[in-house]
Order: structure tokens, then sequence, then C-alpha cells
């Protein structure tokens, strides 16, 4: 049974995106061209692809079973496309990258304008989510994540800094109420600013090293906020004295140069191996992944 590629494509967008408003806005259609689309593919298989309601879209357990096998069909149809751009001056496509929500604050920045620039032709999407992704089913070309959370079978390569570290700050006025710890179990008697990655899993134990000794606390206090998109109401709240923060040095790095937070056990403070650009090695590299790996790799 034939179907037409523009109309999987439709699908596949919508279901991705959980409604037909989003998909249309990423892909630059309307919201009337897909709804027709997947309509037209439902007709044609004779089947249900996707649950409708006035809030939400979501795949049928037949349109899931479609998404499994469509959407790593659809990239390899598109990296086969993309080979076209070997006989071009200059690479172009689409490079869609799924990182985690620090990478795209902390990692992406110093590389992007300078990539975009060399690049013109090459338009860049990033998908930001903390949760373990199937980089082939989600459709993106590479992710970036840190080595104990990398897939296996990837090829990876090393982006940006190769070594950071965790920072504990809060407030002076915090500090100045509630006593400096000097230890970090002191940490256990404190407001403790959490966070939470997307799965649910709080981002504890806080985990500091000092020599040789490493100790692990379970933090406890006021918030809980998510990782994917709430981290800099963290660091607000901090910085209003609402407790103390553990958290990449990088970003809380304005914050620490200003004053409004003050460093807390830097002595303690944990460092670990920077993070790495990962792909697979059994498809097709498409262009603009190579140009990016190129221009990463220096």
């Amino acid at each position: 049974m034939k179907a037409d590629l523009a109309d999987l494509n439709a699908f596949l967008a919508v279901a991705q995106a959980r409604g037909f408003r989003d998909a249309a806005r990423a892909i630059g259609s309307s919201a009337s061209t897909l709804s027709e689309a997947v309509r037209r593919l439902e007709t044609r298989l004779g089947v249900r692809l996707l649950h409708r309601s006035t809030r939400s879209v979501t795949p049928t357990e037949a349109g899931t079973r479609l998404i499994e096998r469509l959407a790593p069909a659809l990239g390899e149809v598109e990296a086969a496309l993309d080979v076209v751009n070997l006989f071009r001056d200059r690479p172009a496509g689409t490079l869609r990258l799924n990182v985690p929500v620090s990478a795209a604050r902390l990692v992406l920045p110093p590389i992007l304008p300078g990539f975009l620039a060399a690049y013109p032709d090459i338009r860049v999407e990033i998908v930001a989510e903390d949760g373990f992704v199937d980089l082939v089913a989600s459709g993106c070309d590479a992710g970036i994540r840190y080595d104990e959370r990398l897939e296996q079978d990837m090829i990876a390569v090393p982006i940006g800094p190769r070594v950071q570290r965790f920072a504990t700050a809060a407030a002076p006025s915090y500090l100045d109420a509630r006593g400096r710890p000097t230890h970090p179990r002191d940490l256990l008697g404190h407001a403790c600013l959490c966070a939470r990655f997307t799965s649910g899993a709080l981002t504890s134990p806080w985990e500091f090293e000092r020599d040789a000794e490493l100790v692990r606390i379970e933090p406890q206090g006021p918030l809980i906020a998510s990782v994917a998109g709430a981290v800099d109401l963290l660091v607000d709240v901090a910085v209003a004295g609402g407790g103390i923060l553990h958290l990449f040095e990088d970003w809380l790095r304005p914050a620490l140069e200003s004053g409004s937070l003050e460093p807390v056990l830097p002595e303690w403070w944990q460092s670990f191996s920077g993070p790495f650009l990962y792909y697979s090695g059994r498809r097709l590299v498409p262009p603009p992944l190579r140009a990016f790996l190129d221009f990463v790799r220096g």
C-alpha cells in the first residue's frame, strides 16, 4: 500500500509535537494542512493513527507502532537526499541536535554563532531535554550528553569545556542569618534548593570531594524545580536569600562574580569531565552533521 511521503512526514511531525498547531509552527506549515494530511493518511491506511481532543493529540496503538518504524526510515531518506549536498560548494540542510538543558545554556552558545556564520545554508534545530533519548527514533542527527549517559554503540566526540565543576552557593544575606557551612554534612541543616529531571528523579545526591574524601548528601529544602525549564528560578530564589544551591559553576558564574551569590565550601567543589557530541556510526553521516563535527574538532 503506497502512502504519500508528505503525508507521512506530516503525521510524524504532529505526533512528535503532540499537536497540530505546534507541529505547524515547527515545520512552517498550517494546522489545517497537517490535519488534512493526517486524515488522508488514516483514510488510505484504514486505521486511526491519532487520538484527538481539544487539549492534546496522542498516537493510538497503531500510530505508535507506525512511529517506531517511520521515524528511522524517514531519517534514512533525508540522509540519503542529503548526499546530494556533497556536490554543492557548501553543505546545506537541517542539523537536529538533542541536548540537555545545561548544554543549551553553557556549551552551545560559544559554538553556534560561529558555525551558523560559517555555514549559512545549514539550519540548526535544538531539542533541549534531559531524559534518555533514542536519537534515531527521535529524528535527531546527534546529541550531547555526558559520558555516563551516552547511548551504546555511538561515536562520541568531545565538545565544549573538557573539565567542569559543580558549585555550591547562597546569598550573603542567607549565610549571615543561617551560618556558613564548614563541611558538606552541615548542609543537612540548611534550606537546599533542589532540581528534578523530567523523568521525575531528583538530581540528588549532592556530591563533594576534597583530597581522597568523597561525601554525598541528600539535600532537603523548601523548593524543587524542573531541570528542563526552571533552573533560573532556583538561581533567582537563591539570590533572594531563599537557600543554598548546587549547580554547574558556569551557570552560577555571573551571580558569583557580581557578589549576589557567595561560594559555599569551594574547596569541596567536585570536578567532572565535559560533555560529548554523539551520533550513530551505523548511519550515513549527513553533510550538516559532518560540517558540525569538523567545526567542533576545529
